[in-house]
C-alpha cells in the first residue's frame, strides 16, 4: 500500500483529506505543522508527500527543501491556498511534481497522485542505470551516451556521467546546485562550482543532438533537464 506523508495544518480539512485518501487505499501519515514534519519525516518510510505551504513554525517550502535533500527521488506535490505565480514558480523550482491550488477536484487529485507514482514505477521496473529520452540512450553504469538516430556513442568522464545521471533521475524537476556539488565533488566551494558549470556546458553539447532536450538554468537554485515532446 502506498504510504503518503501529508502535511496540512487545517484540522478539519486534514481529517477529510486523510479519510478520502484512505478510502482510495492509501496509507496516510498526517502532521499539522512544519516543525513536526521535519521531526517525523523518515527516508524510506514514505512513497509520496502532499505538502501545504502556509504553516505554523516552518513553512512548506522549507519542509520540501529538507525532504528533497534527504530523499531526492521521492515525489511530492504542493496542495495550497497560495495562488501567486511566484509561489507556484518557487514550488516547481524546489522540485515539486505538481502545484495544486485550493479549492480542487478530489477525484483529479487521486488521478494526479497515481499518474506521478506510475512514472516512478515504470522507471524502477527497468534497469535503474539505463535511461532513454528522445534520441538519447544513456547507460550510467558504463558511462556511455548514445545518439540513437546517428548511431554515435560518447564515453563520458566520471563526473559528466554522475551529473547527467542526477539530472535524468530528477527529469523535469530541479537539481539543486548544492546537492549536486556535495554529491559529486564532496564540497561546494568556488572552484567546484565553476567546474560543474563547465560540465553542464559539455552535457548541453552532447544533448543538442536532440533539440527537444534542454538543461535549464534555474536562477539561484540549480538546473532542470526537460524534454519537450510537442
Amino acid at each position: 500500500m502506498t504510504r503518503i506523508f501529508l502535511l496540512e495544518d487545517d484540522k478539519s480539512f486534514g481529517e477529510v483529506l486523510k479519510a478520502y485518501l484512505e478510502i482510495h487505499k492509501f496509507n496516510v501519515f498526517w502532521v499539522q505543522d512544519g516543525q513536526e514534519a521535519l521531526d517525523k519525516f523518515n527516508v524510506g518510510k514514505f512513497d509520496f508527500c502532499i505538502l501545504d505551504i502556509m504553516l505554523p513554525k516552518i513553512d512548506g517550502f522549507t519542509v520540501a527543501q529538507s525532504i528533497r535533500e534527504q530523499a531526492p527521488e521521492i515525489p511530492f506535490i504542493f496542495l495550497t491556498a497560495k495562488t501567486l505565480k511566484e509561489d507556484e514558480v518557487k514550488g516547481y523550482e524546489l522540485g515539486a511534481d505538481d502545484y495544486i491550488k485550493k479549492p480542487f477536484d478530489s477525484e483529479v487529485l487521486i488521478y494526479k497522485i497515481k499518474a506521478i507514482l506510475g512514472r516512478g514505477v515504470k522507471r524502477k521496473a527497468t534497469d535503474e542505470h539505463l535511461f532513454d529520452i528522445g534520441n538519447i540512450h544513456f547507460n550510467s553504469l558504463i558511462r556511455e551516451l548514445t545518439i540513437k538516430n546517428e548511431n554515435k556513442t560518447h564515453l563520458l568522464s566520471p563526473k559528466e556521467a554522475q551529473l547527467l545521471h542526477l539530472l535524468l533521475i530528477r527529469k523535469s524537476q530541479v537539481l539543486e546546485r548544492q546537492f549536486a556539488l556535495n554529491t559529486i565533488w564532496g564540497n561546494n566551494n568556488y572552484f567546484t562550482t565553476r567546474s560543474m558549470d563547465v560540465y553542464i556546458t559539455k552535457l548541453r553539447k552532447y544533448l543538442k543532438a536532440d533539440n527537444r532536450i534542454q538543461i535549464l538554468n534555474i536562477h539561484g537554485t540549480g538546473y532542470r533537464l526537460i524534454f519537450n515532446e510537442a
